[in-house]
């Protein structure tokens, strides 16, 4: 049974609860699909892939509806997950298609009667284990990267995300998917989500969440033989301001990376090092923007902060706020409002805080909320070091009107997505075939990113043909 975060008055659906025999089921239907869905041809799949996003765009108002009840995304930000789950199946079609499905005429070396190339096969079977906060896009994205390239999916939403993974199936049934390709188990992770990884009848696996559970799948799933392990494991994301910068800008820029979706994106600013001499009035600024953001109902027009997903979440913030409380300064938030309407979901304030130790836990542990830290530092050097700091190394962004300063940002920083300046979100905002999307160091495992060229080029291996007349 999956309640909206919204208000727990507000029944989202029943759903089954897969077992890891369902599991079991699911990867041998994928398996009796594979060679048939791989002999369709890359030609036919960009068809099918292509068509299942026109017709997500034409749900576009009714999917974006129940992504706002389902996880308590304001309108705007339920819309736009929409458009890029359509926009990201479209973007690795075309990658595919601007390839010719990676096949390539190699040297003979002057005998002309050897024919030598480099073909992509698919691995055969791929899990797709999807996270709650962008169900739908964050599933369409590895789904159809492994379909456009040949492979069977077995795919587990997040729990809090089931109606997601409803419509998307729906979504690539109605396209003509055939039945068998992509197969959706729901269930706990410690049952569904533990069968698929730790299957041995899978070839490869993309999972996206949390370091802890990421780091541990990368260590257990390649223990037989080495198999794609696809994993996307959140961030610690910071933002440098320099005296340069213009603040009006970074404030904003920050405000509205950390507090977005309630901070909950692996991509939220939740981390501020701002040069000593501005930093004062740096907060200012930032405490002045995020007092007047809206908290309450996402499905109200006006409202930019809805709930985070569930009780665990405010626990999670209760215990930040009151180390903050305990070590450093609150300056704006901080508050878990529980009357009225209020009472029946999962709402907190979102905060800034500071006048933290430099290596306190709050400037190194992910954690999901509206929540970001802020502190003073004397040079970009400085500011460098602590960003590089920590395991993670997703997005980072910069505000400084020195250009020199930002090419050494460039080149020092230890994170795979890099904005300069942007006032709509310093370290969040990301498009298919605009910004590719991909974390270094315990952020990301493959060095390549989603929302990029080379992704669908992760589904696929290569092999050498060589021909002789």
């Amino acid at each position: 049974e999956l309640r909206s975060p919204i208000d727990q008055d507000i029944l989202v659906g029943r759903f089954a609860k897969g077992t890891r025999a369902d599991v079991q089921d699911a990867i041998a239907a994928a398996r009796a699909s594979q060679k048939a869905w791989a002999a369709l041809g890359w030609e036919r799949r960009v068809e099918l892939m292509n068509r299942t996003a026109d017709l997500i765009s034409e749900r576009v108002h009714e999917y974006a509806a129940l992504r706002a009840i389902e996880v308590g995304k304001n309108r705007l930000e339920a819309l736009g997950e929409v458009e890029e789950s359509a926009d990201l199946i479209r973007y690795y079609a075309r990658m595919a298609e601007e390839n010719g499905f990676y096949e390539k005429p190699m040297d003979n070396l002057g005998d002309p009667a050897t024919h030598t190339r480099s073909v992509s096969r698919p691995y055969g079977v791929f899990g797709v284990i999807a996270p709650f906060n962008f169900p739908l896009a964050l599933a369409a994205g590895p789904v159809s990267g492994a379909l456009v390239a040949g492979n069977t999916v077995v795919f587990k939403p997040a729990s809090t995300g089931a109606m997601s993974g409803v419509v998307l199936m729906e979504a690539l049934r109605d396209a003509g998917v055939p039945d068998g390709v992509c197969n959706m188990v729901l269930g706990p992770g410690e049952t569904v989500g533990d069968e698929l990884a730790s299957s041995d009848a899978i070839d490869g696996i993309v999972f996206t969440g949390s370091y802890v559970v990421g780091m541990g799948l990368q260590r257990n799933f390649t223990k037989a033989y080495p198999r794609p392990c696809i994993v996307e494991m959140g961030g610690k994301n910071p933002a440098i301001v320099m005296k340069s910068a213009d603040l009006d800008k970074a404030a904003e820029g920050i405000m509205r990376a950390a507090f977005g979706f309630g901070g909950q994106k692996c991509s939220a600013n939740s981390r501020v090092y701002v040069e000593r001499e501005v930093h004062d009035e740096l907060v200012q600024k930032l405490v002045e923007k995020t007092e007047e953001l809206t908290l309450g109902d996402p499905l109200e027009r006006g409202t930019f902060l809805g709930p985070v997903t569930d009780q665990r979440a405010v626990d999670r913030f209760n215990q930040a706020v009151a180390e903050a409380r305990a070590d450093g300064t609150v300056y704006s938030g901080g508050e878990n409002p529980t009357d009225g309407d209020f009472a029946r979901g999962f709402y907190v304030e979102p905060t800034v805080v500071g006048n933290l130790p430099p290596d306190h836990r709050l400037f190194r542990d992910e954690l999901f909320v509206p929540f970001t830290a802020v502190a003073p530092v004397d040079s970009l050097d400085e500011a460098l070091e602590r960003c590089n700091g920590v395991v993670y190394g997703l997005t980072a962004g910069i505000y400084s009107e020195v250009e020199a300063e930002v090419e050494q940002f460039l080149e020092g920083i230890h994170t795979g997505v890099l904005y300069v300046n942007r006032r709509a979100g310093a370290t969040t905002g990301a498009w298919p075939g605009v910004q590719p999307f991909g974390g270094w160091k315990g952020s990301g495992s493959t060095g390549k990113s989603a929302l990029g060229p080379y992704y669908v080029g992760l589904f696929v291996r290569e092999q050498s043909h060589t021909i002789v007349d």
